[in-house]
């Protein structure tokens, strides 16, 4: 089984299927977002748990991190248990933001995204095999367990987000290297996260 990365294959391709979501609602749900990237695939929804992390306008609202936190450690750890499609609870999936600020978020990261996608490669690919997704899935339920006091040490949420985005894409395109480079700024963080906490 390998439902890590099954939908998307691109950070322009992840933004494309969100861009299509139904626009008549004035709010943007987490529902809404998950039927839209695929709820086999998780890849894609480890890149936009860390997206919204970082994004100005949305990872900025109050409890947001924490929220994304439960998201990656449900699906992380029904990875781990063998789940072939992930369940989320419905006050979860019910979430939701503004719509002006999703679109202005998927603006900000459309500007970047095919000069990122153009640096993504299939290396170390025996790194998104069946042992490199399981270990990345564990080190994301780990990001997720400390992301909620994160929020209270300056900087340290937005570097789990980079490091879910990081871990998303290299699932995504396949790239160990990327995976790779997830897995460093998850030890840089815990560091730093330490040295607050001491």
């Amino acid at each position: 089984m390998n439902n890590a990365n099954d939908d998307a294959s691109s950070l322009t391709d992840l933004i494309d299927a969100m861009e299509q979501m139904e626009r008549e609602d004035p709010k943007v749900s987490v529902d809404d977002i998950v039927e839209a990237v695929g709820r086999r695939s998780f890849g894609p929804l480890l890149l936009v748990a860390g997206l919204i992390t970082l994004a100005p306008v949305i990872g900025d609202i109050p409890g947001m991190p924490t929220l994304m936190a439960v998201l990656v450690l449900l699906v992380s750890g029904q990875l781990l248990a063998g789940r072939k499609t992930f369940w989320l609870p419905q006050w979860l999936l019910r979430r939701s933001v503004s719509r002006k600020g999703f679109d202005k978020a998927l603006r900000w990261f459309k500007k970047p995204a095919k000069w990122i996608d153009g640096l993504l490669g299939v290396r170390l690919a025996w790194m998104t095999g069946y042992v490199g997704i399981r270990a990345t899935a564990l080190a994301c339920l780990l990001v997720a367990v400390a992301m909620p006091p994160m929020e209270f040490i300056p900087f340290t949420a937005n570097g789990a987000g980079l490091a879910l985005t990081l871990f998303g894409l290299g699932l995504v395109a396949r790239d160990g290297l990327v995976l790779a480079l997830g897995f460093l700024l998850t030890a840089v963080t815990f560091a730093v996260v330490l040295i607050n906490l001491l």
